[in-house]
C-alpha cells in the first residue's frame, strides 16, 4: 500500500529511540497517522512542528496498518513562533483538528480553508474574523451547519440578532420577542459582515464553541472543548 499526499503537520510524539508517529491533515486522505525513521532527531525537528506544510509518502503492507511516512519540507512556517496570539491560533487549529476528525477521512474543502488560515496566521493579518469562519466551516464538515441566513420564526432576513442554542438558526429581533433572553447574540462578524471587535469575536466563539461541545460529545466524555482553545478564546476577547 502506498500513497502521496500534501499535508499540514498537526503532532509529533518520540516513537522508540530515534523515530516519532507523526499525524498530518492531508489534502485526499484527511487526518492520518505514520512513523516517521529518524523523526526524533534534532535535523527533522523544525520539518515536524506542528503548522509545517510537508509533502508525504505512505508506505504500509496492509492498508489497516499504520505505516510509515517519508516526509519532505513544503514550508515550516516558523514565523509563527515569534507571535504569541497567532500561535494560540495554530495550537488551536491543530487541537480541534486532531480531536473532532475521523481518522483517513477525507475532507478537501477544509483542508484548502485551514491552508489558508495559517498562511493568514502567519503573515499576521486580520486572522481572527477568519477563524471564526473556521469553526463554522469545521462544524459544517461535522455535519451541523448553522443556520443564518434568515429567521427560525418570521423568515426574514434582515435584523438577524440571535441565535438559538437549540437548532443552531438565526432569529430576528421581531421574531425573538419575549424568547431573546434564551437566545444567543448574533455578531456580524458570524455571517462575515464587517470588521470583528473583541467583544463581537467573544460572542461568536460561544456560539461555534456551544455547538462544537454539543456535537463532540460523545468524544469529549463530559470533558470541555481542548485547552488550546480555551486559551486562543481568551486571547482573542480580552
Amino acid at each position: 500500500m502506498e500513497w502521496q499526499d500534501e499535508g499540514t503537520v498537526l503532532s509529533m510524539r518520540p516513537h522508540g529511540e530515534s523515530s516519532a508517529i507523526v499525524e498530518v491533515f492531508t489534502r485526499a486522505h484527511g487526518r492520518h497517522a505514520g512513523v516517521v525513521r529518524g523523526g526524533g532527531s534534532r535535523k527533522m525537528a523544525a520539518t515536524l512542528q506542528p503548522g509545517g506544510q510537508v509533502q508525504v509518502v505512505w508506505h504500509a503492507r496492509l492498508e489497516d496498518h499504520l505505516g510509515s511516512f517519508a516526509v519532505e519540507p513544503l514550508r515550516a512556517r516558523a514565523a509563527l513562533l515569534g507571535d504569541r496570539r497567532a500561535l494560540a491560533g495554530l495550537n488551536a487549529v491543530c487541537a480541534l483538528l486532531r480531536l473532532s476528525l475521523p481518522e483517513r477521512e477525507p475532507h478537501a474543502n477544509l483542508w484548502t480553508v485551514t491552508i489558508a488560515l495559517l498562511d493568514a496566521l502567519e503573515a499576521s493579518t486580520d486572522w481572527p474574523p477568519l477563524y471564526l469562519r473556521w469553526e463554522v466551516l469545521l462544524l459544517e464538515e461535522l455535519g451541523f451547519g448553522l443556520d443564518l441566513t434568515s429567521c427560525a420564526a418570521t423568515g426574514d432576513t434582515t435584523d438577524l440578532a440571535y441565535v438559538s442554542p437549540r437548532t443552531g438558526r438565526a432569529v430576528s429581533r421581531a421574531g425573538a420577542g419575549e424568547w431573546a433572553d434564551r437566545l444567543m447574540p448574533l455578531p456580524a462578524c458570524l455571517m462575515g459582515q464587517g470588521p470583528a471587535s473583541p467583544s463581537e469575536l467573544a460572542q461568536g466563539l460561544a456560539i461555534t464553541g456551544h455547538f462544537l461541545a454539543r456535537e463532540l460529545a460523545p468524544i469529549l466524555n463530559a470533558r470541555p472543548l481542548p485547552e488550546a482553545r480555551a486559551r486562543l478564546v481568551g486571547m482573542l476577547s480580552g
